[in-house]
């Protein structure tokens, strides 16, 4: 979920710091090459800039993964589509005890270290997707993690009311900000990889990764005929 950060663009390091490669969570992830400091902004989650509307029509971007998008949700007017003109960002996995978080700043998502990362580690951020529907036990399964920390809610799905990423501070919704539109982490990242909005609520990045990997790579058990009509969530993110 991305949170407000002072009205400045942050200047990212120069340098190789980070390579994509398989993931022994799901499918690729992005590691670092070096030590990182926490604070440090290490990549901006980039793509082409869409409406909503125009997000729902592109949805899914794989019939046979409808749960899985590079959809970043940055306010209820802008998604961000890393599937055209997207970076390395748009790989990085989900995590419930995450190492990094989703900044937005004056429209734009950074990712930032929350905590010193050691090279060769993982890097994970809450993509925080949160959906309309009821939370059931069969919906919250179309959104697996597989994160393995103590804290894992087993979901990339989040609490709708007074839930942050760890190191933020919960944010305060009201009724309308807790209707999201038509879905997607997200991915997410997904349709899901959710992450966030306007109030700040929780930001959303719809994209990722949706059903269980197999050897180490995604799979959707999901048909295309089934969810032809889902919309997509937002959500921060999404991936592969």
């Amino acid at each position: 979920m991305a949170r407000n950060a002072p009205s400045n663009i942050p200047t990212i390091p120069p340098g190789r710091r980070i390579q994509t490669r398989r993931s022994g969570v799901h499918g690729k992830g992005v590691f670092a090459l070096q030590d990182i400091a926490e604070g440090e902004v290490l990549i901006e989650y980039v793509g082409e800039v869409i409406g909503w509307q125009e997000a729902q029509d592109r949805h899914p971007h794989d019939p046979k993964q409808p749960n899985h998008t590079f959809y970043f949700h940055v306010d209820e007017d802008r998604v961000i589509d890393a599937k055209h003109g997207g970076n390395s960002a748009r790989w990085i996995n989900h995590s419930c005890d995450p190492n990094c978080f989703a900044d937005e700043i004056e429209g734009r998502i950074f990712i930032t270290a929350l905590r010193n990362i050691h090279a060769g580690e993982e890097l994970n951020y809450d993509y925080g997707l949160i959906i309309e529907e009821r939370y059931t036990p069969k919906l919250k399964a179309e959104y697996p993690c597989w994160c393995g920390s103590e804290d894992c809610r087993g979901t990339l799905l989040a609490p709708k009311r007074g839930w942050a990423p760890k190191g933020m501070e919960p944010v305060k919704k009201n009724k309308k900000s807790e209707k999201s539109k038509p879905e997607a982490k997200s991915e997410s990242k997904k349709i899901a990889k959710s992450e966030k909005k306007p109030e700040k609520k929780l930001e959303k990045k719809l994209e990722k990764k949706s059903d269980k990997p197999s050897d180490k790579t995604k799979s959707s058990a999901k048909s295309p005929d089934k969810n032809k009509d889902k919309k997509p969530q937002k959500a921060k993110g999404s991936k592969k």
